[in-house]
């Protein structure tokens, strides 16, 4: 059920949030600038305005997302760090200080499921409207980087494993006794396989690997004889059974039992050939910077990922951009729409004049700044590894931590402005001192520093 808005009387002069905090702080400015009485119409029907619990004020939550991505925590963290924060506070609408906790880590998890893609996209949108002028620029720069997912690496021989365990776990919940379960055997063959680099323990390995497949299969078959068909367990037998039977060409292979899609994209890194994760699309405004555009793919052509993009910018901002500056990787490509790409080649000396040799230039040069945003999505707001689940997962990352750059941008905008702001009034004391000492001698300058003036 959806929560009602409480009005708490002032108890005290200085108790108020908005009292007491520093209004310059660039946490406290976001606060006011953004709109959130639109997600509160927008996500309001998604609760039950007359049955069950209450739930937690719109606002805090939606806060509390902005927040994690802007500060590069956890679920656990942020709400932890709530409690501990002033400017946290007042940012998800408090005016008073609470030392409660505002609830649970895991009613993040539900809030990010309610409102789906739809409503991060929502969040994002408000992000860009934040930035202003700046995100209005009809000229654009376009890159694809890969967003990895939370597993490990994978190997046959660890996948193997995974489904004894998993075959296991399931035996001993539905009380099934099995004929085998190969605990001492599995033991001695990790053994087997764990010099598997030395040039005499190669063959042993090879066969221990060969041995634990057999074993998975084996407890695979025998639970599925003791379960049937119709158990609720079968959509993990039919991934096991697609892992055991998959080979080294094979397509479309599963690389981990909790992160099924995920696939293998190899970008061509000399330091990472392979990155077993999902493709991201990232569309920036050339002069300023501003991300209008985020966008997850499995493993396309950077070419076929091109037109959605644009699509996205096109639905978020009103209008599509005049011209998009892309590299190589997207060849085949010369007109989206009303948008024109401009692709790396060289000069046609015979059609193109100077000028336009030295626009296009100057473009493709521009372009390069995508490189280090994408560095700072990364390692700042979490698109460096992705922790949500499944695919609608890796498109709310993509999307939160993109709104979360723009939101940064204006802070550590109004920060600059701040300490400019200052600087110049420095500035001008340090000027009427000069003025002051260079129009008084210097005797008479002592002389009324001691009579205290």
């Amino acid at each position: 059920m959806i929560s009602k808005q409480k009005s708490s009387p002032q108890t005290n002069f200085f108790f108020y949030l908005e009292d007491t905090l520093n209004k310059n702080h660039p946490l406290f400015i976001l606060s006011n600038r953004i709109d959130w009485q639109l997600f509160e119409d927008a996500f309001a029907p998604l609760y039950c305005t007359n049955n069950g619990r209450p739930a937690k004020p719109i606002r805090l939550m939606v806060g509390l997302l902005i927040l994690k991505h802007l500060r590069n925590v956890s679920d656990e963290s942020v709400v932890e760090q709530w409690t501990e924060n002033l400017y946290y506070q007042y940012f998800c609408g408090l005016q008073q200080f609470s030392t409660d906790s505002p609830c649970a880590s895991s009613d993040l998890t539900h809030f990010r499921k309610r409102i789906g893609e739809a409503g991060i996209e929502l969040i994002f949108k408000e992000s860009i409207r934040i930035n202003g002028k700046d995100s209005d620029d009809s000229d654009v720069s376009v890159d694809t980087t890969v967003q990895e997912k939370n597993i490990t690496f994978p190997t046959d021989s660890k996948l193997h494993k995974k489904i004894i365990k998993k075959c296991l776990d399931i035996s001993k919940k539905e009380s099934i006794t099995l004929r085998q379960t190969y605990t001492r055997t599995l033991k001695k063959l990790s053994v087997d396989q764990r010099f598997r680099n030395h040039p005499k323990n190669k063959g042993k390995a090879r066969k221990a690997d060969r041995k634990v497949k057999t074993i998975a299969g084996r407890l695979v078959r025998e639970l599925q004889r003791h379960l049937g068909e119709s158990s609720i367990y079968q959509r993990f037998f039919d991934l096991f059974a697609r892992l055991l039977a998959q080979k080294r060409n094979s397509k479309s292979k599963v690389y981990s039992l909790h992160e099924p899609d995920v696939v293998c994209i190899s970008k061509g890194k000399e330091h990472k050939k392979f990155e077993f994760a999902n493709k991201v699309s990232v569309v920036i405004t050339r002069k300023t910077g501003v991300l209008l555009g985020a966008l997850g793919f499995r493993n396309e052509f950077d070419g076929h990922t091109l037109q959605p993009a644009l699509e996205q910018v096109e639905k978020l901002t009103g209008k599509a951009p005049k011209t998009a500056a892309v590299d190589r990787g997207y060849r085949g490509n010369i007109k989206i729409g009303e948008t024109s790409i401009l692709i790396p080649k060289p000069f046609n000396d015979k059609k193109q004049t100077q000028y336009e040799q030295k626009k296009l230039r100057k473009a493709h040069k521009q372009r390069a700044a995508i490189e280090p945003i994408i560095g700072h999505l990364k390692t700042d707001h979490r698109l460096g590894r992705n922790f949500y689940k499944g695919i609608v997962g890796d498109n709310i990352n993509i999307l939160l931590a993109a709104a979360a750059f723009n939101f940064k941008r204006m802070m550590n905008k109004w920060k600059l402005s701040i300490s400019q702001f200052l600087n110049i009034i420095i500035f001008q004391i340090i000027l009427v001192e000069n003025k002051f000492a260079k129009s008084y001698p210097t005797q008479n300058i002592e002389k009324l520093k001691i009579g205290g003036c």
